[in-house]
């Protein structure tokens, strides 16, 4: 799943939200956040990790998420790149408008 699908959802995006200010957490940890079931936040956690926005290791017996920030910059320069180029097309069209 590409990093776009995985943001459509917002749980999804909600989860990244929890990782943002909380830092790693475990799948229970998550789950106790959400009104949802274990296995759903699971799956979830399951498409943010196969997107590459969060990453897992193992610590003991848990398993804690935390989120990748080269992904997360990754879709920021995205996003940044995106903002340049429609406000080069709008001044562009302002100098337009202008003459007109």
């Amino acid at each position: 799943m590409d990093i776009f699908s995985a943001l459509a959802d917002p749980t999804r995006r909600s989860i990244l939200t929890l990782l943002a200010k909380q830092g790693g957490l475990s799948v229970n940890e998550i789950f106790h956040k959400f009104p949802i079931s274990q296995p759903a936040i699971s799956q979830h956690l399951k498409v943010l990790r196969n997107a590459k926005l969060v990453d897992v290791s193992k610590n003991e017996q848990k398993h804690i998420y935390a989120i990748n920030t080269s992904s997360i910059d990754s879709l920021q320069n995205w996003a940044q790149e995106m903002k340049q180029l429609w406000t080069s097309r709008l001044d562009r069209l302002d100098d337009v408008l202008k003459k007109l």
